[in-house]
């Protein structure tokens, strides 16, 4: 049974909608109100605040700590400095994708580690014969998502306008209702935003100096549904829907490499070694993955042909989809849409789909299965650029104020 996280206190009472869902054991807000619109209006036009305590938290300690982390993840780390983030995957010997998350690097020889999935297990049978401390602290270390335009501008009234200089994936220290907390500009949303790294004992205390400092810039809290639909926009992927972890993975087809997911960039094959390099340099030489990772837009014209043609007003739900979809050209799948969303930013029906390879390029007519009143029918489509949604001001330095 899940439990609450350490804002359950403040958050339940605000959910009118009673909306929950289990993440990671936690009770997490699916929405606050009975629909989402209001709270993804706020990530996107003012600012929104999400509890993002559910996700797994480890601390990597020790002379030997980055040498764990550069012999497991497929990016390359040695140039990590103090204060600074990046984001990664890493695989299993085969070269698929066991997680993926965030690694920040607080002093000399200490990193936190984030992830979808439990993986202290992994960490430590990776880490034998290295001087090095594996800590999760999930339990012990809430976390918050302030996203939006306005974020920056809540935060400055809270620690300083100094905050508006931290650069993008980067963190550092701060006091929040005398609370020692760190800041990160990090966020799941594509947009501008920070995510706040607190000790459990102070987070009541920094949830209600942020809403206190938050209202007069229309900060209110989101819930997993809005946090949906943005991060679509923002292609970023979503563990258990654009991929299965390949330690769950029932069958071959469920098991995915980085190329395959679009995440070449975090690819560094360079590397002396990490877990999983001989596999992906056998997949380059092979040419490539077999599928790949795109953006889809659906033309929204022959949708709302669909529903005139059967007496129904042209309408989409305000969640996103998880369902997998076919995708085709002419009369064979091609591939399948792993999440989709009308888009309110870009006023488009959109989707992340993971196609065959050599139909991935940009242009690319398909064809996207659409479901209305029990009837199959095939909307036209486009293969499109990822990310679909991503404003200069998710990493201008200041931020912008609007």
């Amino acid at each position: 049974m899940p439990v609450g996280t350490a804002f359950h206190e403040r958050s339940f009472p605000l959910a009118e909608s009673l909306q929950f869902r289990d993440w990671a054991g936690y009770y997490a807000a699916a929405s606050y109100e009975p629909y989402p619109e209001h709270e993804y209006a706020a990530i996107r036009n003012t600012a929104a605040l999400i509890d993002v305590s559910p996700l797994f938290k480890y601390s990597v300690r020790g002379p030997d700590a980055a040498a764990l982390i550069q012999r497991t993840v497929t990016r390359d780390v040695s140039r990590l400095a103090v204060g600074q983030m990046l984001y990664c995957c890493w695989c299993d010997d085969e070269g698929k994708i066991l997680d993926d998350g965030t690694i920040a690097r607080l002093d000399e020889t200490s990193y936190r580690w984030t992830a979808a999935e439990a993986n202290l297990r992994w960490f430590r049978m990776n880490a034998a014969g290295l001087r090095v401390d594996i800590e999760d602290v999930s339990e012990s270390l809430a976390a918050l998502a302030l996203q939006g335009p306005l974020a920056a501008r809540i935060l400055a009234a809270l620690v300083g306008d100094e905050i508006l200089q931290l650069r993008y994936y980067r963190i550092q220290p701060a006091r929040i209702a005398r609370a020692a907390v760190e800041i990160s500009r990090t966020g799941y949303t594509g947009d501008l935003g920070y995510e706040l790294w607190i000790p459990r004992p102070d987070a009541l205390a920094v949830w209600d100096a942020l809403m206190d400092a938050g209202r007069p810039f229309g900060l209110r809290p989101a819930g997993l549904l809005a946090l949906d639909v943005a991060r679509i926009e923002a292609g970023l992927l979503l563990n258990g829907v654009e991929y299965v972890s390949s330690r769950r993975a029932l069958n071959e087809d469920q098991r995915y490499s980085p190329f395959e997911l679009g995440l070449d960039r975090l690819v560094e094959l360079e590397k002396d070694f990490f877990v999983g390099r001989n596999a992906l340099l056998e997949e380059r030489r092979r040419g490539g993955p077999r599928r790949r990772l795109v953006g889809l837009e659906v033309d929204w014209a022959a949708l709302e042909r669909v529903h005139l043609a059967a007496d129904l007003p042209p309408q989409l739900p305000p969640t996103a989809s998880r369902v997998s979809v076919p995708v085709y050209r002419g009369s064979r799948q091609v591939g399948r849409a792993t999440s989709s969303t009308w888009s309110p930013v870009l006023k488009k029906f959109i989707a992340l789909a993971s196609l065959q390879a050599g139909l991935a390029q940009p242009g690319q007519p398909l064809e996207f299965e659409f479901t209305l009143e029990g009837v199959h029918h095939r909307l036209p489509a486009r293969v499109v650029p990822l990310p679909f949604f991503s404003p200069a001001r998710k990493t201008a330095t200041p931020p912008p104020d609007r």
